[in-house]
This record gives structure tokens, C-alpha cells and sequence, in this order.
């Protein structure tokens, strides 16, 4: 069943995170990501950076509605990592994100519990290092100016709180913008008020933003 989403979770920016257990050293990665392929590249990617580890356990949640998810224990006994990992994601309610937790062995077992607690806390980690944001779904629309008016136009959007997603120069200037579904009518107004009724923006789409602080 379709679910309608108009805002969702996912992590401000890259980030790592190292904890120790026992001496067994514990990296977690977290990245933004947005789509399967791109997740796992980053899993893959580590893998060659730190191939002297001996896991590279990950999971990563995808879409708007966090409909995508996967995980994997990289050799470690099913269900100690990557189903921990992946139920730190889902608690903090982030997608688009992938975590992979690198391990090196530090010579003492931890036990099926004792590895759960440290990809958790591992995860944990990560997150907290990565901080996170919120992206909601706008309205995307274009509208051209003269150069004259351009620098003067953008500028009163901006402070209106329409967000200027491209500016691109050519015989004129095109803007490119995004606005909440609820204030689009508000913006076609405010473009005719600022250029004196000789520009309109056209809607051309949807896009996701980060929402303003």
C-alpha cells in the first residue's frame, strides 16, 4: 500500500564514530545516501580502505517512507550486528542512510550478547556523531527576470523564506524555486508583486529540501 509522505528524517551529514570492547575495535561509518547502489558502494568502499579488519557489517534504511531496508552480519553469527545496526536506524527514524560498522578482533570472544550491545552502541555512535536533519517535500517552480531585477528579486525571496534552489544566467535569468504546497499561491503572488506583473512562475515539479532549521 502507498503511503503519502511529505517529510522525512535522514542524517546531516557523514560522519564516524569508534568505540572499544575488550579490545576489539568497533568503526562505525554513517553516510547519506539515496538509493541501494549508492549504499552499498560505500560498504564496498571501506572494505578496500580497511582491509585489514576482519567485518564490515552494515545496514542501511532507503526512501521517504523507510521502505527499504537491509542488513547483513558479514560473518558474524546471524543476527549480532547488522539486525542490531539496522534497529538503531529504525529507532531514531532515519533513511536514506547506510551505517557499516568495521571490526577489528581484539582477541576476546564477546558472546552473541555482548557483540549485540557493541554494533548497537556502535551505531549509536554514529548517529550521534552525524546529527540529523529534515527534509520535506515542495512544490518546485521557475520563473525567468531581467538581469536588472534578478540580484533584487532573489534576494526578496530568500528573505521571504522561498527557498532559491538554482539561479542560471543566460538572455535572462532563470530562478529556480521551492515552496511548500500550502504557500504556492502566496509565491505566485509575491513574484507578481516584486517584478510588477511582468514575470509568473511555472510549476515544474516536485523536489525534497532540507526543511530550515
Amino acid at each position: 500500500m502507498s503511503v503519502e509522505v511529505s517529510s522525512y528524517l535522514t542524517v546531516a551529514r557523514p560522519a564516524e564514530a569508534e568505540i572499544e570492547v575488550k579490545r576489539s575495535r568497533f568503526l562505525c561509518t554513517v553516510e547519506p545516501v539515496g538509493d541501494e547502489p549508492a549504499a552499498r558502494a560505500v560498504v564496498e568502499r571501506l572494505r578496500r580502505q580497511h582491509w585489514d579488519a576482519r567485518h564490515h557489517c552494515s545496514a542501511f534504511v532507503l526512501g521517504p517512507d523507510g521502505r527499504v531496508e537491509r542488513s547483513s552480519d558479514d560473518g558474524e553469527p546471524a543476527g549480532t550486528a547488522g539486525a542490531p545496526m539496522l534497529d538503531v536506524l529504525r529507532g531514531r527514524g532515519v533513511t536514506d542512510v547506510v551505517a557499516v560498522v568495521t571490526r577489528w578482533f581484539g582477541g576476546t570472544l564477546l558472546g552473541a550478547g555482548g557483540l549485540v550491545r557493541a554494533y548497537g552502541d556502535a551505531g549509536r555512535a554514529g548517529l550521534d556523531a552525524a546529527g540529523t536533519l529534515r527534509r520535506e517535500l515542495r512544490r518546485e517552480l521557475v520563473l525567468e527576470v531581467g538581469h536588472a531585477d534578478a540580484g533584487r528579486v532573489e534576494t526578496e525571496l530568500r528573505h521571504r523564506g522561498v527557498v532559491v534552489v538554482d539561479t542560471a544566467y543566460g538572455t535572462a535569468v532563470t530562478l529556480r524555486v521551492a515552496v511548500a504546497p500550502d504557500r504556492e499561491e502566496a509565491l505566485h503572488a509575491l513574484v507578481a508583486e516584486l517584478t510588477g506583473g511582468t514575470a509568473a512562475a511555472a510549476v515544474a515539479g516536485e523536489r525534497w529540501v532540507d526543511a530550515t532549521p
